[in-house]
Formats: structure tokens, sequence, C-alpha cells
């Protein structure tokens, strides 16, 4: 099966663990864009949804499914998004989409994350894909000193990440820098340290903000993995 079509079955396989006649939150990425498909096809059972990003939120719109603000709802029931790393804890690696401020915020207002990824995104140890941290642009250049003499045992090489060929801005009006090398064995400790830098405003680690249950999309179908 090709990526495509894995994304599509995780996808598909998420709307079980949707709520009826409750909000959802839905995360960003290429892999939510076949789920906020899927979801479509359901859009009269559900309240509407609480979006990540302006992207998810154009897609949601398009489908017919209402988009409320975080601050206009409650508790969700679940959230709903994908990974670019995630390991045997359910601790991931987000934000190669650059929203993920907005996808931790909507992760902290659900009661359980559902993450959905193909097979290639599980990972011994997070690290692997460059670590996003979104960034108030002023302090760019300490933050990317700070990773390369260190954090939590291991160092990272940080650049800016690039658009056009120039500072990509995110949805939240701020930078980001991605962060290559890195062996994050401890993924609570280490978020929890680059959470009090001076200039962060979100590191892309998910631990605080784990998965509950992972739908991975492999040849042989989906497979559940849960997480205590």
């Amino acid at each position: 099966m090709t990526q495509d079509e894995l994304k599509t079955m995780v996808g598909q396989a998420a709307l079980q663990y949707v709520v009826p006649g409750e909000i959802v939150g839905v995360g960003t990425g290429s892999t939510v864009n076949k789920f906020i498909a899927a979801l479509a096809g359901m859009r009269d059972r559900v309240q509407g949804a609480v979006s990540s990003s302006n992207a998810s939120t154009e897609l949601l719109r398009a489908a017919g499914i209402p988009v409320f603000d975080c601050n206009n709802v409650g508790e969700l029931a679940v959230y709903i998004d994908g990974a670019d790393e995630i390991d045997g804890a359910g601790c991931m690696i987000k934000g190669g989409g650059a929203a993920l401020t907005r996808e931790k915020i909507v992760a902290a207002q659900a009661r359980r994350f559902v993450c959905i990824a193909d097979e290639s995104k599980r990972v011994p140890v997070l690290g692997h894909f460059p670590l996003p941290v979104e960034v108030i642009p002023m302090a760019a250049e300490r933050i990317r000193r700070q990773f390369a003499a260190g954090v939590g045992g291991t160092r990272g090489e940080a650049t800016l990440r690039l658009k056009d060929g120039v500072p990509l801005v995110t949805d939240n009006g701020q930078h980001i820098l991605d962060v290559r090398g890195l062996q994050i064995a401890d993924p609570l400790a280490f978020e929890t340290e680059v959470n009090q830098w001076p200039g962060v405003v979100t590191v892309g680690v998910f631990a605080h903000q784990r998965a509950q249950v992972c739908l991975l999309g492999t040849a042989a179908g989906v497979q559940t993995l849960k997480f205590d």
C-alpha cells in the first residue's frame, strides 16, 4: 500500500472514536486531511469541531462542519491528530505542519488524544525527525545556541524554518526552529525543560499531551496501540 492509502485507512478508522452529538478536536496535516474527508460523511452526527490551524478550519468548513473557538466550548471528548514521530509510550514529535502550538492547546482540552499515523512514524527514540520549536523571533538565535550547548543529555543543530526564502510565520505570528541531531530519551523531562526557556512558545515534544491511542496504518491493516 502507498503512504497515501495508509493515511486514508487510518483517517477512516478514527471515526470510531468520534462521539456522536459532541464537538471533536481536529489536528493538522496530510493524515488529518484524510480524517476530515471521512468526517464529512458523518457531519450531521457531530455538533462540529475545534480546529488546530487555519488550514484545517478551511477544510472543515468546506466539508460543512461548523468550527468553534476553543474559548466557547468546554472539555472535548477526543482530539484526533497525526504525528511526525511516536514512541512506545505515546510521546510524539509534532509540528512539521507548523501548527504545534494550537495542536497542543486543543490536545490539552481533550480527554483523549487519538494519534493517526502510518507505520513509518513509529520510532524507539524520538529525535530523528527534526524537532520543531515555535519561538518569538527576537529569541531565535539564543535558543539556537541553547540547543547547541545541550539539553537533557543531547545536543542539536537548530535552523530557522524558511518558506519562499524568508522565515515562515506561523498562524500565531511567530517563527519556527527545526532542531536536528537530537536523541530524546526522556521526552517528559525534555519538554518540561525546553518549555522554561524564555522565548519558546511551544516545543514540538508532546509528552505532557501524549497520545492514549495510536491508529497505525500498516500493510496488514490498522494496528491499534494503547498507552497506559
